[in-house]
């Protein structure tokens, strides 16, 4: 008799979680890309966020904010990534002794200078803004995801935007937030 109780339970986790996947992947793929810049990358750094959930999925689906578990886990991979990619192009640079590369000019897509502002920013205010902005998520949400205070959610959206708009001409940077506060 327990061996079909563990069997049921087993079976209703896995439909849970075939749910939560189906109804969440393409966003958290969408976090990622938004993250790292890279859209070869966001679908890999989701489907690792969900093995990570899946293989934790009994405690995960027990907080009661699965969602921002995933989306904290996605934030970590990307962290991650990122840390390992600029190690990977010192490494190259000292080898190679190559100069910078080279910038986009002013005649790029304002999608394309929005991604490459945002690449600029460190991660934990690019996190902020992404999360604030093109996931509409609240304050108080984009802090337990990322393990910080509200007021650095606040204080961390706040200088990323005055970064972006520094770095972006100052109506690109005001339709960028027109466009997210709508």
């Amino acid at each position: 008799m327990r061996g079909r109780g563990r069997r049921v339970s087993a079976d209703r986790a896995s439909t849970e979680f075939s749910e939560f996947f189906e109804r969440h992947h393409a966003g958290l793929s969408r976090l990622a890309f938004l993250l790292t810049g890279e859209p070869d990358a966001a679908d890999d750094l989701a489907a690792d966020a969900m093995v990570v959930l899946w293989q934790r999925w009994p405690e995960v689906s027990r907080t009661g904010s699965p969602l921002a578990y995933a989306r904290g886990t996605v934030a970590n991979l990307a962290r991650e990534r990122i840390r390992a990619a600029v190690r990977e192009r010192r490494r190259i640079r000292l080898f190679w002794a190559r100069g910078a590369e080279p910038s986009h000019g002013p005649d790029i897509a304002c999608g394309v200078a929005v991604t490459a502002a945002l690449k600029r920013l460190p991660f934990r205010k690019r996190a902020c803004v992404v999360m604030r902005y093109a996931f509409d998520m609240p304050e108080r949400e984009v802090a337990q995801v990322l393990g910080v205070s509200v007021g650095t959610v606040k204080s961390q959206t706040s200088r990323g935007v005055a970064e972006l708009r520094r770095q972006l001409d100052a109506t690109d940077a005001e339709q960028l937030v027109a466009r997210s506060s709508r």
